[in-house]
């Protein structure tokens, strides 16, 4: 892996994409770190170590984490990217109900860049709801609960507005910058803006672990950690090969095809989506509790639920929906993304054949009996890499604060997005050398 980003390195248009993908993602850093106008931030920063140790900021944990810890503290890239993830996922799930976003997905990437558009404006309409639910939440107190000083300095309509203006007008350069690194970056952009998110509360985290816990603690969870790493990249990297034939063709006097590939198939194939999806959801019944209740009444019997099971993360029936969650989605996802009709459909357009399956029904029965297969364990391995980190953290914290950055969730999306990175570089690299060799 050094040695390709030695190499990658050595490699003018390849260190200047490099280069650029860095330069984005010191700015998002920078943007994340930046206070919105009207917020009091020396006194959000006093409020975030009062309530550090306890459960106030729940369930906003997780997707404080994704956002590089920007949510909590109210800056200009607050909303963070979760926007346009979670209008990618809405997007895709809707090609299946919608017929006009079928057709589009199928003309090729004319209709792709249409069915860009329509999530980018969804990723807008997304980000202004998730804006104002969280200044909302700051201006009744109830963001960072037990917090005795007030983290709006101006709670008119006027002064929220400017704030959901300015974390809206946030999310969408954040946006931009995912899209440029895509394309003319070095990976997938909006996976690494995550990525940078939670590589940078590894180091502060883990300090707060040596501090309150001890060297013994420390140097356990780390080697926790590693053992995880070790188990996610050997999962990521696990894959049925379906062997694919291609029939010979003869046109005119040259002969084309006759040659054998395979189909891989990962035992995750639907990636870090369905965690992603199901924190989103467990996040929403506790937002809507809070909205909801008024000032500092007594919660009514179904806000009670929710704060008892939904909020704390080491509630055994939290880690029970978010498993079955996180089981359900991998399902649903990879029913929407992955059409063995369809894959069956072009390899019999372009003469291609599974040996010992009939083109056409049978080749899709096959890919779908395959692919139901590895979904049970690779859903299993999700959830449980999901939970069982986090879990383990919240027990060892006793209860407290679980460093989300060294849960099996961060983990689970540093080690993809990292070994994705790097197969992509590595992918430019060898069609570079491709090249030179053909000069």
């Amino acid at each position: 892996m050094l040695s390709a980003f030695a190499s990658a390195f050595r490699t003018p248009d390849l260190r200047r994409k490099i280069l650029f993908t860095l330069g984005l993602i010191a700015l998002y850093r920078i943007g994340a770190s930046l206070p919105s106008p009207g917020v009091n931030y020396k006194a959000v920063r006093t409020c975030i170590d009062i309530v550090s140790g306890g459960d106030s900021a729940g369930i906003y944990q997780l997707i404080n984490m994704f956002s590089g810890g920007a949510l909590l503290q109210l800056s200009v890239f607050a909303i963070g990217i979760m926007p346009y993830i979670t209008a990618s996922i809405i997007i895709q799930l809707l090609t299946v109900v919608i017929p006009r976003f079928e057709e589009l997905r199928k003309e090729g990437q004319a209709g792709q860049n249409k069915m860009t558009q329509y999530t980018r404006y969804l990723a807008v309409a997304l980000a202004v709801l998730q804006a104002t639910g969280l200044v909302a939440l700051a201006a009744r107190g109830q963001l960072l609960r037990g917090c005795p000083q007030d983290i709006l300095a101006d709670t008119s309509v006027f002064g929220m507005i400017i704030i959901v203006l300015v974390m809206t007008s946030g999310a969408a350069l954040v946006m931009w910058f995912g899209e440029q690194i895509t394309e003319r970056g070095v990976g997938n952009g909006m996976s690494l803006l995550i990525f940078a998110g939670i590589a940078a509360r590894i180091p502060g985290e883990g300090k707060s672990i040596l501090d309150s816990r001890g060297g013994l603690i420390f140097g356990l969870v780390c080697v926790a950690a590693f053992v995880v790493i070790v188990g996610v990249i050997f999962i990521e990297m696990g894959q049925r090969r379906v062997p694919v034939q291609y029939a010979r063709q003869i046109v005119g006097r040259k002969q084309y095809g006759g040659s054998s590939t395979y189909l891989p198939l990962k035992v995750n194939q639907a990636g870090v989506i369905p965690v992603i999806f199901a924190s989103s959801l467990l996040y929403l019944p506790n937002l809507v509790a809070q909205l909801t209740q008024k000032g500092s009444t007594k919660p009514s019997w179904w806000q009670e639920i929710i704060q008892k099971y939904l909020v704390n993360p080491g509630n055994p029936v939290y880690v029970a929906i978010y498993f079955i969650l996180i089981v359900f989605f991998t399902y649903f996802y990879v029913e929407i993304t992955f059409n063995p009709r369809e894959r069956a459909d072009e390899m019999k357009k372009f003469g291609g054949f599974i040996p010992g399956y009939r083109p056409g029904d049978k080749t899709a029965d096959y890919l779908s009996k395959v692919l139901s297969r590895l979904l049970l364990p690779g859903s299993i391995y999700l959830g449980a890499v999901a939970v069982l980190p986090n879990l383990l953290l919240h027990i060892g914290a006793g209860g407290g604060a679980s460093n989300l950055p060294f849960g099996g969730t961060a983990v689970l999306i540093v080690v993809s997005v990292g070994l994705d990175t790097v197969k992509q570089i590595e992918s430019q690299l060898m069609n570079r050398n491709y090249e030179g060799f053909l000069k």
